[in-house]
C-alpha cells in the first residue's frame, strides 16, 4: 500500500476513533513528517523518551499506545488518512531503569541535539558523524565520554589529534545518556512546541 503525507489544511471532523478519517484532495505536503519528534509518555503520564512519527504511529497502530496530541500531518493511502502524532502515551506502565541509554550513534546524536560539538552546526543525522575526542589511534575507547557528534569538515579537520592539538574547542564536556539528560532535551525541545508543554512543564 501506497502512502503520501500531507499537512492539515484546516479543522476536520474526527472519525469516531480518532485516527483515520476518510481520504480527500490535498495539496502536497511535507516529506519530513515521519521523522518529526514525537513525545512519548508513560502510562501515568510521565515523559520517558522521544521518537520519529513513524515509530509512534506504529505503535498506535498495533493497540500499544494511544495519541495525546496530533501534529496536524496526515499519512495517505488511497482510502484512508492517517493522523500523525505529536504526543502518544502509552496505554500500560512501563518500568523505566534509572541507568544510562544504550550507547549508539543515535542517542550520541540525539544526547547532542544533532549539533557539532566543535562548529555548533546544527545538521542532518546524515550529514553528521561520531568523533572519538581521544583518537582511538591514542587508546580512545568508544564511550558516552569520548563520543561527541561532529560535522564531516571539523572531523576531517581534527583528524588523529586531540582537540587541543587541533586548535578546537568542545561545546560542552561529553557525559553519559542517563533518564536525567533525556528529561532535560525534552523539556529543550518542548520549548518550541506548544502541545507539549503541558506534559514537561508543571
Amino acid at each position: 500500500m501506497s502512502y503520501r503525507i500531507e499537512h492539515e489544511a484546516g479543522p476536520t471532523a474526527r472519525h469516531a476513533a480518532g485516527l483515520f478519517t476518510p481520504a480527500a484532495p490535498h495539496r502536497p505536503g511535507d516529506g519530513h513528517a515521519l521523522l518529526a519528534p514525537v513525545l512519548v509518555l508513560n502510562a501515568s503520564y510521565e515523559p520517558i523518551n522521544v521518537c520519529a512519527a513513524r515509530r509512534a504511529l506504529v505503535l498506535v497502530l498495533k493497540g500499544v499506545a494511544m495519541t495525546e496530541e496530533e501534529n496536524g500531518h496526515f499519512l495517505h493511502s488511497a482510502r484512508v488518512a492517517i493522523r500523525l502524532p505529536s504526543v502518544i502515551r502509552m496505554l500500560e506502565y512501563r518500568r523505566i531503569p534509572h541507568q544510562s541509554r544504550a550507547l549508539s550513534r543515535k542517542n550520541i546524536l540525539l544526547r547532542d541535539r544533532n549539533t557539532c560539538q566543535y562548529c555548533h552546526a546544527v545538521l542532518p543525522s546524515s550529514e553528521l558523524t561520531l568523533d572519538h575526542v581521544t583518537p582511538r589511534s591514542r587508546g580512545g575507547l568508544s564511550t558516552w565520554e569520548n563520543l561527541v557528534a561532529c560535522c564531516h569538515p571539523c572531523n576531517r579537520r581534527k583528524g588523529n589529534q586531540s582537540p587541543a592539538e587541533a586548535g578546537m574547542k568542545l561545546m560542552r564536556e561529553p557525559r553519559a545518556f542517563n533518564l536525567h539528560t533525556s528529561r532535560h532535551i525534552m523539556r529543550l525541545m518542548g520549548r518550541s512546541d506548544d502541545k507539549w508543554r503541558k506534559y514537561l512543564f508543571y
